[in-house]
This record gives C-alpha cells, structure tokens and sequence, in this order.
C-alpha cells in the first residue's frame, strides 16, 4: 500500500504524475529518466504504483546494479539476454536500483563505488542506445549531486529528473561530522569544508567503511576510536529522533552498538568526562526501549562520575539528576523521582536562569511526574509554565513545542476535560507528522493519545481506528517486547471491553498483562491497571473465580506504591466490593 502521507505531499504526487506522462510520452527509442529519492521504501513502493499503473501497455522489469562492477550498461545486457520480450523490442519500462548502496569514499581503493558507477556511466553513454526501452535510475540526493558533476555527458542525455521528498535519508549532513574531522584526514574529503549546509554530504554506510578502515589499519584499541563510536550513536539517535532513520529498529541496535565500543574504550583510556556522557547516552536509549534494569546503573555511574569530576554545581550534574528521575517515574519509584527532578529543576533555574530549554524540559518533567500521580492542580501550572516558556523560545512551530502540547492533552484528558484536550491533541499529531514522517513511533503515541480522547467521550469507531493504527505503527517501528506496545494493547482492550466485546478484549488484557510484567516487574502501577482490567472482564462475564485474585493483586500493588486513600486504589477496592456483592 502506498504510504499516503508521504505521496499526498504535493510536490511528490506532481513528480508521480510527471514521471507516468514520460515514461507514456515515447514509446520507441532510449527514454533514460532519473528518478531521485533517500526512503527506500517510499521509492519502492512508487516503483511498483508506476509499474502497476502501465500495465499492460508496457511490461515492467527491474535489475540491480553489482556494487564491484556497478555498470549501468552490463546490468541491462544481462537482463536481454534473458528475455526474449525486450530482444524483440516490445514496450517496457525499467527500472534500476542499488546506486544507494555504493560507497561515495574510496576507503584505500583507487576508485571508490560511486567513481565507477559515474565512470561508466559517461563512457557508456553511446552504448546505451542498444536499449530502446524507458529506463528509470533511482538515485539519492547524495548520489544526484555528483553524478551531475562527474557524468555530464551522461546527465545530458537525460530526459526527466524526478524528486521525491521524504524525511529518511541513508546521507548525513556535513555539520554533522565536524567534530570529527580527523578520521577524513587520509581520504578525498581531507580539504572539503564539512560545516558547509548540506545535507547530503556522506552516506551513513561510508562512515561505518571508514571506521572499519581505521580499525584495521591502527587497531580496534585506538584511541581516536572513542570519538568516533561516540559519535556515530549520537548521528543515529539524532537519525532516529528527527525521523530520518530507514529502519528504526536496526538503526536503534546500531547506536546501542558503537555507544557501548565507545564506553569500553573510553573506560580502558581513561576519557572519565566523555565515559560519563557515553553512559548516559546508552542508558537514554535502553530506557526508551524499556530496558530499565539496564538503564538505571549506567544512570548511576553516570551521576557518581560528574559528581566527582565536575562538582554538585555543573550543568551536566543537573542532566544526570534530570534522566535518573526520568528513570524513577518510569519505574514507579515516584518519591525519588520527584525529589531528584526538584534538586535537577533549581538546579538549572540557578545556574542557567528562568529562561532556559533545560529550565522548560525539567518543569515539564515534573508536570508529568505530577500529572501520573493524579495531582493535577499541581501539574497545570507547570505545564502552561513551560508552554509559555517554550513558546518565547523557539515559537510553536517546533518539535519540542509538541511535545509539551501533547502533556497539556493528556492532562485535560485525565481531568475530563475533552474539549480543551482534543485540539492540542489533534496539533500535536499535526506538528510530529510534518516533523518526524508518518513512520515515528511518536506520532504512534500520538495517535494513541487522540485515541484516549475519543474512547473517553464514548467515539469509539474513531477512537478505534486510531488505536488500529498506531498499533499497527508500533509493531513495525518497536521491539516486540515494549512499553509503547503495551499501552495501546492495553488501550484497545479496554475499548472493547466497555463496549461489551469481551472475546476481543481477553486476548488483548492478557497480552498487555504479560508485556508490563516482563518489562515493569509484577509491582509497577501499569500492571496493577492491567491486572484490574483483566478482573473486569471476568466479573463481567461471570467467572467470579478468576476475577478475585485479581483484583487483590492490583490493590495491593495500587495501596503500596500510591497508598489506601488514592483515587485508582479506591477504584480498585471498588470493584472488588462489586465482586463480592454478587460472588
């Protein structure tokens, strides 16, 4: 299925309607066009809308460029000879794939891919009259810059260039790589200026061959190195935050990868200050991927090394306070959660003053910590707080804009207040999507959230199709073990078991169930809610017996970490008396 949000762009459904009328246009004779987009998939799926589309006028065919011998001509030698279809000239469309997975650098070769490539297109470029055939080469913006500069007769012969813009790219802009100037000191980029503006500067895979090189050539015990995997987690966590990364998934394992190569070096070299900003990097990534006993000690080690290399008032100790407290509220654990977001927040105020983006994200956190706590009066004035500072600092159309947007929401939601919750929410969903792409797992959480919204006014055909799709979102972006995943499974559940659709809710609550226990622990609030719901489902349908321990095992969770008197563990003892009413 053709992803709509990206196609729906009006440049790119004009450069979809261009492509069709000239590929149709000339139906004899070499028709070479060039085609241009960074997501992979998004080109993937245009390519099989085109191919669809022309049937059965023309029949559609595709080859893939070899990455040692990555000539155009070959490729389409090697396709005619296996089709008597296109010996005998008859109408087709081909398409070509793989310039984006050649290497732009050398890497101590006398040509690097992407040289060959061009090389064979300019002197082959009589050649391809052979091929009287429309002719469709994907290219990246990266490869496209280039190849206008090192194939100019081939460029020459094209008739079409078609741009397709989307938020994923394998290419990584040139500001990106300035603190690490160093590692191109032996290659063709030693004299290029990298803090020049663009974007497409080095596909993220040369920098990994460059690496590679550097770890042959001086050994993986280098110093140097440190910088580098350092730095290469920080190009694919700032990849996976802006929405540009091509697989989350695997881009995610990849900055867990060079981050913990650069704690290991960084420790055996003694570089304590960047051992501190690694830990807490790697602990960042584990805890959004809900590996919490992971995450906390390298929080710890974190917090204990700044505190004794930089002293109790330094920025970086606030930071550490800061995302150790964000631990603790993730875990349950609020008492220290809020005692260290306080210290973190004055901390900040004092040090950098009122008007701070770390100012605005510490209120914020402590709004949410509040908010999870049921004590709303104490989080509104937090929240507009920082609105508002937000607001004089970066304006409203910015990423971390929504992010507080979305925290008002869910808190006008939780008061009942739907009204004033349903347009923040639904601006949200507006600014990540434009910001992050359709393929976020925050514009996932978005959707979800809208959802809670919708549910709570009992707009459950809206709110269900919400709910599908960011489920749908998070089981192809999220590991299969993940909070996120638990929330809407949790969400859906619930759904259906308010509308009296208990064979559909079951499976859900369980699932959901079994997802918070593995990754929460048995005594986390989110168990005791998904422990209460399952309970409901069974009084509901009349298995008292099973419904019980249950709820027992809820309230206990709910009286222990918020104490008897807590709106959810009266909820819960509440429910257990209607039980008992009728058992």
């Amino acid at each position: 299925m053709l992803n709509e949000e990206l196609f729906d762009q009006g440049e790119n459904q004009d450069a979809y309607d261009d492509l069709i009328v000239s590929i149709e246009a000339q139906k004899r004779g070499l028709n070479l066009l060039i085609a241009v987009c960074d997501d992979a998939s998004f080109r993937d799926e245009i390519i099989a809308q085109y191919e669809a589309e022309l049937q059965p006028a023309f029949r559609a065919y595709r080859v893939t460029l070899a990455r040692q011998e990555p000539s155009l001509k070959a490729a389409l030698n090697q396709l005619l000879q296996q089709e008597e279809y296109l010996r005998q000239q008859n109408l087709a469309v081909i398409t070509v794939t793989g310039a984006e997975q050649l290497y732009f650098l050398r890497l101590g070769n006398e040509q690097s891919e992407q040289e060959k490539f061009f090389g064979y297109l300019q002197w082959t470029r009589e050649g391809l009259r052979e091929f009287p055939f429309a002719i469709v080469l994907w290219v990246t913006n990266q490869i496209l810059v280039n190849l206008i500069k090192k194939a100019p007769d081939f460029w020459s012969w094209r008739n079409g260039v078609f741009r397709f813009e989307s938020k994923k790219t394998n290419a990584i802009p040139g500001k990106e790589l300035e603190h690490i100037r160093f590692v191109f000191r032996d290659t063709e980029l030693a004299s290029t200026d990298t803090n020049e503006d663009n974007s497409f500067f080095l596909p993220i895979q040369d920098l990994q061959g460059l690496i590679e090189k550097v770890e042959q050539e001086q050994g993986t015990k280098d110093r140097s190195l440190a910088t580098l995997y350092s730095r290469l987690g920080d190009i694919y966590r700032s990849r996976l935050e802006r929405g540009e990364s091509q697989n989350y998934q695997e881009e995610q394992e990849l900055a867990i990868k060079y981050w913990r190569k650069a704690i290991e070096l960084q420790n055996e070299s003694g570089l304590q200050i960047d051992l501190a900003t690694s830990l807490d990097n790697l602990a960042g990534i584990y805890r959004a991927t809900g590996n919490y006993s992971e995450a906390e000690p390298l929080y710890q080690q974190a917090l204990e090394l700044r505190k004794r290399l930089l002293g109790e008032n330094h920025p970086s100790f606030a930071t550490s306070l800061n995302n150790l407290a964000g631990l603790y509220k993730s875990t349950g654990q609020y008492t220290k959660a809020e005692l260290l977001y306080q210290e973190a927040l004055e901390l900040r105020k004092r040090l950098l003053g009122e008007n701070h983006a770390d100012v605005v994200a510490s209120l914020n956190n402590l709004a949410l910590l509040y908010d999870e706590q049921g004590r709303y009066e104490e989080a509104e004035p937090l929240y507009l707080q920082s609105l508002e500072l937000e607001k004089r600092l970066v304006g409203e159309n910015h990423l971390s804009f929504t992010f507080i947007l979305n925290n008002l929401a869910l808190l006008y939601y939780h008061q009942g207040r739907y009204t004033e919750a349903e347009p923040l929410s639904q601006q949200a969903i507006e600014l990540d999507k434009r910001f992050l792409g359709e393929d976020n797992p925050d514009v996932a959480t978005d959707l979800h959230n809208l959802g809670l919204i919708y549910r709570a006014q009992g707009r459950y055909d809206q709110a269900e199709s919400l709910f599908l799709e960011s489920l749908e979102l998070k089981q192809r972006l999220l590991q299969k073990a993940h909070p996120l995943l638990a929330d809407t499974i949790y969400a859906l559940g619930y759904m259906y078991r308010e509308q009296g659709r208990y064979n559909e809710a079951e499976p859900l609550c369980i699932k959901a169930l079994e997802l918070d226990k593995h990754l929460l622990g048995e005594n986390h609030p989110n168990v005791a809610e998904s422990l209460n719901n399952l309970a409901e489902i069974y009084r509901e349908t009349g298995r008292y017996d099973e419904a019980e321990p249950l709820y027992l095992q809820a309230l206990d969770i709910c009286e222990r970490v918020w104490g008897v008197n807590h709106i959810r563990s009266v909820a819960v003892r509440e429910n257990l008396e209607k039980l008992r009413n009728v058992y």
